[in-house]
Protein backbone atom coordinates (compact mmCIF):
# COMPACT_ATOMS: atom_id res chain seq x y z
CA UNK A 1 0.00 0.00 0.00
CA UNK A 2 3.03 2.27 -0.31
CA UNK A 3 5.50 3.57 2.48
CA UNK A 4 2.69 5.55 4.05
CA UNK A 5 0.38 8.32 4.04
CA UNK A 6 0.00 12.05 4.89
CA UNK A 7 -3.56 13.76 5.18
CA UNK A 8 -3.76 16.36 2.80
CA UNK A 9 -7.25 18.28 2.24
CA UNK A 10 -8.12 18.71 -1.38
CA UNK A 11 -9.36 22.03 -1.05
CA UNK A 12 -6.05 23.28 0.34
CA UNK A 13 -4.16 21.82 -2.77
CA UNK A 14 -6.56 23.66 -4.56
CA UNK A 15 -6.31 27.00 -2.85
CA UNK A 16 -2.10 26.72 -2.93
CA UNK A 17 -0.07 25.32 -5.70
CA UNK A 18 2.86 24.68 -2.77
CA UNK A 19 0.78 21.77 -1.25
CA UNK A 20 0.30 19.53 -4.20
CA UNK A 21 4.21 20.51 -5.51
CA UNK A 22 5.68 19.52 -1.73
CA UNK A 23 4.01 15.85 -2.34
CA UNK A 24 5.39 15.50 -5.73
CA UNK A 25 8.89 16.92 -5.09
CA UNK A 26 9.25 14.58 -1.57
CA UNK A 27 7.44 11.60 -3.32
CA UNK A 28 4.93 11.44 0.09
CA UNK A 29 1.72 9.39 -0.52
CA UNK A 30 -1.22 11.78 0.33
CA UNK A 31 -4.95 10.91 1.91
CA UNK A 32 -6.66 12.75 0.29
CA UNK A 33 -9.73 14.64 2.73
CA UNK A 34 -12.85 15.38 0.43
CA UNK A 35 -14.97 17.63 2.07
CA UNK A 36 -18.28 19.92 1.39
CA UNK A 37 -16.36 23.20 -0.30
CA UNK A 38 -14.29 20.72 -2.66
CA UNK A 39 -17.09 18.25 -4.03
CA UNK A 40 -19.06 21.50 -4.59
CA UNK A 41 -17.19 24.08 -5.88
CA UNK A 42 -14.56 21.54 -7.91
CA UNK A 43 -15.78 19.63 -10.92
CA UNK A 44 -15.00 16.11 -12.22
CA UNK A 45 -12.27 17.23 -14.36
CA UNK A 46 -10.19 19.14 -11.51
CA UNK A 47 -10.29 16.07 -9.44
CA UNK A 48 -9.49 14.01 -12.67
CA UNK A 49 -6.55 16.45 -13.50
CA UNK A 50 -5.38 15.83 -9.37
CA UNK A 51 -5.45 12.54 -9.91
CA UNK A 52 -3.19 12.19 -13.08
CA UNK A 53 -0.47 14.57 -11.15
CA UNK A 54 -0.57 11.99 -8.63
CA UNK A 55 -0.40 8.78 -10.90
CA UNK A 56 2.24 10.32 -13.58
CA UNK A 57 4.12 11.10 -10.21
CA UNK A 58 4.15 7.20 -9.15
CA UNK A 59 2.23 8.61 -6.21
CA UNK A 60 -0.56 6.32 -4.42
CA UNK A 61 -3.36 7.98 -2.58
CA UNK A 62 -6.20 7.26 0.08
CA UNK A 63 -9.66 9.37 0.04
CA UNK A 64 -11.10 10.37 3.32
CA UNK A 65 -14.70 11.03 2.84
CA UNK A 66 -16.28 13.99 4.41
CA UNK A 67 -17.25 14.17 7.86
CA UNK A 68 -18.17 17.12 8.81
CA UNK A 69 -22.01 18.05 10.21
CA UNK A 70 -22.86 14.08 8.99
CA UNK A 71 -24.13 11.50 10.82
CA UNK A 72 -24.18 8.09 9.18
CA UNK A 73 -27.21 6.75 11.76
CA UNK A 74 -28.40 9.81 12.98
CA UNK A 75 -31.71 8.83 14.53
CA UNK A 76 -33.48 12.72 12.22
CA UNK A 77 -34.61 11.76 8.71
CA UNK A 78 -33.80 14.66 7.57
CA UNK A 79 -30.05 14.73 8.84
CA UNK A 80 -29.75 11.30 8.03
CA UNK A 81 -30.52 11.91 4.18
CA UNK A 82 -28.64 15.28 4.24
CA UNK A 83 -25.47 12.68 4.82
CA UNK A 84 -26.40 9.82 2.65
CA UNK A 85 -26.39 12.45 -0.76
CA UNK A 86 -23.28 13.63 0.68
CA UNK A 87 -21.40 10.46 0.81
CA UNK A 88 -22.85 8.94 -2.08
CA UNK A 89 -21.45 12.23 -4.03
CA UNK A 90 -18.33 11.92 -2.57
CA UNK A 91 -18.23 7.88 -3.75
CA UNK A 92 -18.50 9.27 -6.96
CA UNK A 93 -15.63 11.97 -6.99
CA UNK A 94 -13.36 9.03 -4.70
CA UNK A 95 -13.72 7.30 -8.10
CA UNK A 96 -11.97 9.65 -10.31
CA UNK A 97 -8.68 8.95 -7.74
CA UNK A 98 -8.11 5.34 -7.89
CA UNK A 99 -7.38 4.86 -4.30
CA UNK A 100 -5.66 2.12 -2.44
CA UNK A 101 -8.66 2.94 0.30
CA UNK A 102 -10.99 4.76 1.98
CA UNK A 103 -11.54 6.21 5.29
CA UNK A 104 -14.43 7.74 6.96
CA UNK A 105 -16.22 8.34 10.69
CA UNK A 106 -18.18 5.80 12.12
CA UNK A 107 -19.40 8.63 14.81
CA UNK A 108 -21.42 6.96 17.39
CA UNK A 109 -21.90 9.30 19.91
CA UNK A 110 -22.97 8.26 23.89
CA UNK A 111 -26.60 9.87 22.36
CA UNK A 112 -27.61 7.26 21.06
CA UNK A 113 -26.67 4.51 23.52
CA UNK A 114 -30.31 3.85 24.59
CA UNK A 115 -31.15 3.72 20.94
CA UNK A 116 -28.11 1.82 19.96
CA UNK A 117 -29.93 -0.90 17.78
CA UNK A 118 -31.94 2.06 15.61
CA UNK A 119 -28.67 4.13 15.40
CA UNK A 120 -27.22 0.48 14.08
CA UNK A 121 -29.42 -0.44 11.62
CA UNK A 122 -29.34 3.08 10.02
CA UNK A 123 -25.97 3.15 9.70
CA UNK A 124 -25.18 -0.14 8.62
CA UNK A 125 -27.95 0.89 5.46
CA UNK A 126 -26.11 3.98 5.19
CA UNK A 127 -22.91 2.50 4.45
CA UNK A 128 -24.55 -0.04 2.60
CA UNK A 129 -26.13 2.36 0.22
CA UNK A 130 -22.73 4.60 -0.02
CA UNK A 131 -20.28 1.36 -0.79
CA UNK A 132 -22.99 0.76 -3.29
CA UNK A 133 -22.50 3.70 -5.40
CA UNK A 134 -18.69 1.99 -6.78
CA UNK A 135 -19.39 -1.67 -6.32
CA UNK A 136 -15.84 -2.38 -6.72
CA UNK A 137 -14.48 0.27 -4.37
CA UNK A 138 -10.98 -0.40 -2.11
CA UNK A 139 -11.19 -1.42 1.33
CA UNK A 140 -13.20 1.40 3.43
CA UNK A 141 -11.78 2.12 6.96
CA UNK A 142 -14.30 3.26 9.53
CA UNK A 143 -12.74 5.18 11.72
CA UNK A 144 -13.38 6.13 15.56
CA UNK A 145 -13.83 9.71 16.41
CA UNK A 146 -15.98 10.42 20.13
CA UNK A 147 -16.41 6.37 20.84
CA UNK A 148 -15.54 5.89 24.27
CA UNK A 149 -15.83 1.89 24.06
CA UNK A 150 -14.79 0.10 20.92
CA UNK A 151 -17.62 -2.01 21.09
CA UNK A 152 -20.47 0.09 19.06
CA UNK A 153 -17.71 0.13 15.92
CA UNK A 154 -16.74 -3.32 16.54
CA UNK A 155 -20.66 -4.10 16.12
CA UNK A 156 -21.03 -1.91 13.38
CA UNK A 157 -18.21 -3.59 11.46
CA UNK A 158 -19.61 -7.22 12.33
CA UNK A 159 -23.22 -5.88 10.98
CA UNK A 160 -22.06 -4.70 7.61
CA UNK A 161 -20.21 -8.59 7.30
CA UNK A 162 -16.89 -6.62 7.36
CA UNK A 163 -13.89 -8.44 5.70
CA UNK A 164 -11.59 -7.21 3.14
CA UNK A 165 -13.29 -4.23 2.09
CA UNK A 166 -14.85 -2.77 5.37
CA UNK A 167 -12.17 -2.66 8.06
CA UNK A 168 -11.48 -0.45 10.98
CA UNK A 169 -8.93 2.69 11.44
CA UNK A 170 -8.23 3.44 14.83
CA UNK A 171 -7.35 7.10 15.49
CA UNK A 172 -4.88 7.44 18.23
CA UNK A 173 -5.48 11.02 18.50
CA UNK A 174 -8.87 10.46 18.60
CA UNK A 175 -8.90 7.78 20.72
CA UNK A 176 -6.90 10.05 23.40
CA UNK A 177 -8.18 13.26 23.56
CA UNK A 178 -12.30 12.68 22.15
CA UNK A 179 -12.44 8.88 23.42
CA UNK A 180 -10.88 9.74 27.18
CA UNK A 181 -8.11 6.85 26.58
CA UNK A 182 -5.58 8.99 28.28
CA UNK A 183 -7.98 8.78 30.93
CA UNK A 184 -9.42 5.92 30.71
CA UNK A 185 -6.09 3.93 29.84
CA UNK A 186 -7.74 0.99 27.56
CA UNK A 187 -5.52 1.29 24.12
CA UNK A 188 -5.26 -3.02 24.58
CA UNK A 189 -9.00 -2.95 25.02
CA UNK A 190 -9.34 -0.83 22.04
CA UNK A 191 -6.84 -3.07 20.11
CA UNK A 192 -7.69 -6.43 21.29
CA UNK A 193 -11.92 -5.67 20.38
CA UNK A 194 -11.10 -4.22 17.31
CA UNK A 195 -8.19 -6.90 16.41
CA UNK A 196 -10.68 -8.68 13.66
CA UNK A 197 -10.88 -5.35 11.54
CA UNK A 198 -8.04 -3.23 12.13
CA UNK A 199 -5.80 -2.70 8.86
CA UNK A 200 -4.95 1.05 9.18
CA UNK A 201 -3.82 3.64 11.77
CA UNK A 202 -4.28 7.28 11.73
CA UNK A 203 -1.26 8.90 14.16
CA UNK A 204 -1.20 12.04 15.58
CA UNK A 205 -0.03 12.84 19.37
CA UNK A 206 -1.88 15.23 21.84
CA UNK A 207 -2.02 16.16 25.15
CA UNK A 208 -5.10 13.34 26.15
CA UNK A 209 -7.70 16.57 26.57
CA UNK A 210 -7.83 18.31 22.91
CA UNK A 211 -7.41 16.82 19.40
CA UNK A 212 -3.91 18.58 18.79
CA UNK A 213 -2.53 16.93 15.76
CA UNK A 214 0.90 17.43 17.14
CA UNK A 215 3.50 15.23 15.66
CA UNK A 216 4.31 11.69 17.33
CA UNK A 217 6.21 12.33 20.55
CA UNK A 218 4.84 15.66 21.88
CA UNK A 219 2.22 14.32 23.51
CA UNK A 220 1.59 11.68 26.26
CA UNK A 221 -0.07 8.64 23.96
CA UNK A 222 1.40 5.05 24.67
CA UNK A 223 3.27 4.59 21.78
CA UNK A 224 5.38 1.90 22.92
CA UNK A 225 1.76 0.24 23.99
CA UNK A 226 0.65 0.43 21.17
CA UNK A 227 3.17 -1.46 18.97
CA UNK A 228 3.49 -3.70 21.31
CA UNK A 229 0.09 -4.61 21.41
CA UNK A 230 0.05 -4.68 17.60
CA UNK A 231 3.11 -7.13 17.82
CA UNK A 232 1.49 -9.22 20.37
CA UNK A 233 -1.73 -9.49 18.03
CA UNK A 234 0.23 -9.76 14.68
CA UNK A 235 -1.40 -6.75 13.56
CA UNK A 236 0.06 -5.18 10.39
CA UNK A 237 -1.62 -1.67 9.48
CA UNK A 238 -0.74 0.28 7.02
CA UNK A 239 -1.44 4.00 8.54
CA UNK A 240 -1.62 7.68 7.81
CA UNK A 241 0.39 10.74 9.54
CA UNK A 242 -2.00 13.21 10.35
CA UNK A 243 0.04 16.63 11.35
CA UNK A 244 -1.32 20.37 10.82
CA UNK A 245 1.55 22.22 10.56
CA UNK A 246 5.16 21.22 8.77
CA UNK A 247 7.23 21.20 11.86
CA UNK A 248 4.70 18.60 13.47
CA UNK A 249 5.33 16.31 10.22
CA UNK A 250 9.23 16.92 10.36
CA UNK A 251 9.07 15.71 14.27
CA UNK A 252 6.88 12.48 13.29
CA UNK A 253 9.47 11.34 10.49
CA UNK A 254 12.44 12.51 13.27
CA UNK A 255 10.08 9.77 15.59
CA UNK A 256 9.76 7.12 13.10
CA UNK A 257 13.59 7.14 12.57
CA UNK A 258 14.07 6.73 16.12
CA UNK A 259 11.84 3.98 16.18
CA UNK A 260 12.33 2.22 12.96
CA UNK A 261 11.75 -1.68 14.89
CA UNK A 262 8.44 -0.41 15.18
CA UNK A 263 7.86 1.30 11.66
CA UNK A 264 9.44 -1.49 9.82
CA UNK A 265 7.02 -4.17 11.26
CA UNK A 266 4.51 -1.93 9.46
CA UNK A 267 6.03 -2.22 6.17
CA UNK A 268 8.21 1.04 6.50
CA UNK A 269 11.20 1.69 3.83
CA UNK A 270 13.82 3.84 5.81
CA UNK A 271 15.14 5.22 2.53
CA UNK A 272 11.64 6.55 2.29
CA UNK A 273 11.16 8.83 5.04
CA UNK A 274 11.17 12.15 4.04
CA UNK A 275 13.42 14.84 5.32
CA UNK A 276 11.72 17.81 6.40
Amino acid sequence: MGNFFVYIPVRFIASEDSYLKSFLEKKIHPELALDAISLDTLDLNWHQRLSDSLQSSGLSCGVHLPYHDLQPGSLDDLILEATRQRLQKAMQVAKVYRPKYLVAHAYFIPLYIDLFSKWLNRAVNTWSRTLAVWPEHPVLFLENVRENDPRPLSDLLCELSAGNRIRCCLDLGHWSSYGGGGQYQNLSKWLQTLAPYLGHLHLHDNDGVADKHWGLGQGVIPWQELFFGLELLELRPSFTLEMHTQESFGQSCTFIREHLEWFTRLGIDPEKIPDI
